[in-house]
């Protein structure tokens, strides 16, 4: 059999076209990888977790909306 360098990209809508599609490739024997978008980056869970602890603590500040500005450096 030749081999292709061919990269099929697909998006299935919900998980019932998944399973189809999976079972499809699986059927032929055609190799695949699936990949989750929906979780987040580790990184970004870390730190969205610290800062969460932080206020907590209360370790964080208050600003009124008419400060905004200042508190940005922007005046």
């Amino acid at each position: 059999m030749m081999k292709t360098n061919n990269t099929i990209i697909i998006h299935p809508e919900n998980q019932e076209q998944l399973n189809v599609i999976k079972a499809f490739m699986k059927a032929l024997k055609i190799k695949f990888d699936i990949k989750d978008n929906s979780t987040y980056n580790k990184e970004f869970v870390t730190k969205i977790n610290k800062s969460k602890k932080e206020f907590e603590r209360g370790e964080y500040l208050r600003a009124d909306k008419q400060d905004i500005d200042k508190l940005l450096g922007l005046k």
